[in-house]
Formats: structure tokens, sequence, C-alpha cells
């Protein structure tokens, strides 16, 4: 028999999916591939290791280029001061008219000269040779516009006073120079020079503050 078209077919129900089975978070990070670390490449490291070394060599010759155990420059400014204020010194005495002052400058002299002569031992220590200075500070400490002012003052007829006035100035600036170099040096023979030197300065540079113009 054929079937009926009027008929409805059979229904046929729905089938359900079966269960997704579970699994933890903690599992599925397991499985989950996992990200290679990267290397570090044979060139890599070269480079590497090339840098630091020319890093090493730049800290070398810079080391070498500053004496390696104080502060170069400022040594040298200040030997080159020395020698500058020896000769303005020297050449003023014979413009002095205050018996005093006079005998104020041919102590400041005296002690110019024998500072030049013994730095030379302990600047060579550090690196200085105080007979090749650098030229540019040479120049910068050459004492020019000192040299012009004491001319004035000398044609001005007030020598004595200006005089006195700069060379105080000029021993507070070597002092403060000196003390800048203690503090920066690690070289003993530098320190011990310099507490030497400090001390012999100190009553000169009394004598010129006291100077009293009016007086001579």
């Amino acid at each position: 028999m054929y079937p009926d078209p009027n008929q409805n077919p059979q229904q046929v129900p729905p089938q359900t999916p079966p269960p997704q089975p579970q699994y933890s978070i903690d599992y599925l990070n397991q499985i989950a591939p996992q990200p290679q670390k990267k290397s570090l490449s044979s060139r890599s490291f070269l480079m590497l290791a090339g840098g630091g070394a020319l890093a090493a060599i730049i800290v070398g010759i810079l080391m070498l280029a500053s004496g390696g155990s104080g502060p170069t420059k400022s040594m040298q400014t200040f030997a080159a001061r020395v020698q500058a204020l020896e000769k303005i010194t020297a050449s003023a005495q014979k413009n002095i008219n205050s018996n005093d002052l006079r005998g104020t400058n041919s102590n400041l002299t005296l002690f110019l000269a024998n500072t030049d002569h013994n730095m030379t031992t302990p600047l060579a220590n550090n690196s200085v040779d105080v007979k090749k200075l650098d030229k540019d500070i040479i120049a910068a400490e050459k004492g020019d516009a000192l040299t012009a002012k004491l001319e004035d003052a000398r044609l001005n007829a007030v020598f004595d006073r200006v005089y006195a006035r700069e060379m105080s100035y000029q021993l507070t600036a070597l002092e403060t120079l000196m003390n800048s170099i203690y503090k920066g040096s690690k070289s003993k023979s530098m320190k011990d020079f310099l507490k030497t030197t400090d001390d012999s300065l100190v009553p000169i540079k009394k004598q010129f503050d006291s100077f009293d113009a009016s007086s001579s």
C-alpha cells in the first residue's frame, strides 16, 4: 500500500548533542604551545662584548689623559698662576712707596718663587710638567688685565692702595684653587704640598688684607 499523503509523517525527535568534556584552565595552559625563548645569538654576544671592551678602552684613555690621580686642569692652572704672579710681584716692587707694603711684597715674591720650585715634584707625580703647561691655560693666567690695572694705578699715583687690594684678591683666589685641588686629589704628595703652601701663604695674605694706604 502506498502511504496516504494526507497523513503526517512520523515526527522524529531532534537528537541532543553529546556533552563536551570540560577541561581546567591549568590543563589548557599545559597543552597550549609555549613561546620559544629567544637565545642570544653568537653575533649579538660578540657585539655586546666588543662594545664593553671599547667602553673600557675609552675610560682608560680618559684616565690617562686626566693624569688618573687628580684634577689635572686645575693643577696646571695653579702652576701657571703661581708663575704669572711671581713675575708680576717682582716687577711691582720698584713701584711700591710704602716700606711695609714693600716688605710684604718681597715676602710674597719669595713665597711664590719657593712655591714654583717646590711644586715641580708633586705636580709631576700627577702627570703635570710645569715646563709643558697647556698654552691656553698659560694665556688665561698670564695676568694681562691685572698688569694693565696696576699700570693705571701707577700713573694715577694710587699704586700702593690698588696693588694691596689686587694682591689680596689674587691670593684669595689662589687659596680657593688650592682648596679645590686638595679636595679633588688622591695624591698624598700633592695634599702635603698644598697644606704646607697654604700655611705659608696665610700670614702674607693677612698683611695685604690689613694694609692701610693712608698710614704710609
